[in-house]
């Protein structure tokens, strides 16, 4: 639950470069009104600049979820998701891996680095729905979260 407002003010930073998984999920949070609001970022550096508030995300609000795919361009998901959870900023905030990547060595080290939960992205359009609602609902309805930690920007 958004430690101010509830899951109204809650704030979704989907890190995803696939336009089709983007369209997926940004269909998916609208026609079943997800909690939250979704916003996305396609690369890793950018993730990067939303989450530490710099250049153009200076004034981005801080995730309460991040939903993050593993297989980026230039800085990857993996790089991402470490540098998150060693960051005492960020590492409060929940980092839900979404990948096609069924390799145990993906999932064992996302779940060292920190990850709060990995999902392989069904085939099936309605499935993968599903499992976003479900991770959705449970990170922002269900789950009590603390406060997100002060940035130096705050």
């Amino acid at each position: 639950m958004h430690a101010d407002t509830g899951t109204d003010g809650a704030d979704v930073l989907l890190v995803e470069d696939n336009h089709g998984d983007v369209h997926l999920i940004e269909t998916t949070f609208e026609e079943r009104a997800l909690p939250g609001e979704l916003h996305t970022v396609q690369t890793g550096d950018a993730a990067l600049d939303w989450l530490y508030r710099r250049g153009e995300f200076a004034d981005a609000p801080v995730p309460d979820l991040v939903l993050l795919d593993l297989n980026l361009p230039a800085v990857s998901g993996q790089a991402l998701l470490e540098e998150v959870k060693s960051d005492p900023r960020l590492k409060r905030t929940p980092v839900v891996v979404l990948t096609g990547s069924d390799s145990e060595s993906d999932l064992i080290a996302a779940y060292e680095a920190g990850a709060n939960a990995y999902l392989l992205k069904p085939v099936d359009p309605d499935a993968f729905a599903d499992r976003l609602q479900s991770i959705t609902e449970f990170w922002l309805s269900t789950a009590v979260l603390p406060p997100a930690a002060p940035t130096d920007a705050e």
